[in-house]
């Protein structure tokens, strides 16, 4: 509040009045992540300024819904601001998400693998050398389910294809072995169109390209 951030980010549960006061005070917005249309009219109705739909495929915490059902039954509650997530990593997937009903295209780990990302070079490349099919969706790890590199789950002595089910009422971010973020690492189905590490302005100036590339075709047809 002291540094009136514009824009807050919230997520796993609906902000509370005293936190949607303190932002509109100052001009601030939030905007909260969901995962199902449940998630979408509590934060509605908790008043948030916007919603973040975290579609199947999403690295870290994500739901299963497709992001075209997710986003269609939202636009049914919701006209106001509405960014899409999921496995969005090109140009063509921005304007996907905008062709659907989505204000903006929220994406994470195309960031991770950029060379300007705090993260190891072991995460880094194992971003870069998987595939859709290399992305776990569990909840063992922090009691919410998530979308986790296999082989951060093989690195830390797990088996990726018989991990047990978590108690979500016992939500845990830094206990066990094996702490999600920093031993099992998130990212999205998404990896399997990274096979570079680009540095973000050109990445930036990818993402524009073929945007503008994908807006061409489809006017053109």
């Amino acid at each position: 509040m002291r540094h009136k951030v514009p824009i807050i980010i919230s997520s796993l549960r609906a902000p509370p009045k005293k936190m949607m006061d303190a932002v509109h005070s100052y001009g601030g917005i939030v905007l909260h992540d969901v995962v199902s249309i449940r998630h979408a009219q509590k934060a509605l109705e908790a008043g948030v300024d916007g919603l973040i739909l975290v579609a199947a495929g999403a690295g870290g915490h994500a739901g299963a819904l497709s992001p075209f059902a997710l986003v269609g039954e939202v636009r049914k509650l919701f006209s106001g601001p509405l960014a899409l997530s999921g496995s969005i990593a090109s140009g063509d997937a921005i304007l996907a998400a905008q062709a659907m009903g989505a204000d903006f295209a929220y994406i994470g780990s195309r960031w991770l693998a950029t060379q300007e990302s705090n993260i190891s070079d072991e995460y880094r490349n194992a971003i870069v050398d998987s595939a859709a099919d290399d992305i776990v969706y569990t909840n063992l790890f922090t009691g919410v389910h998530g979308n986790y590199l296999k082989k951060s789950i093989l690195n830390a002595g797990l088996d990726p294809n018989a991990l047990p089910e978590s108690d979500k009422s016992k939500m845990s971010f830094g206990s066990g072995s094996a702490k999600a973020w920093r031993d099992i690492w998130g990212a999205g189905q998404g990896v399997g169109l990274m096979h570079d590490v680009p540095t973000v302005a050109e990445m930036v100036e990818r993402l524009q390209r073929e945007y503008e590339a994908a807006r061409a075709r489809i006017c053109a047809l």
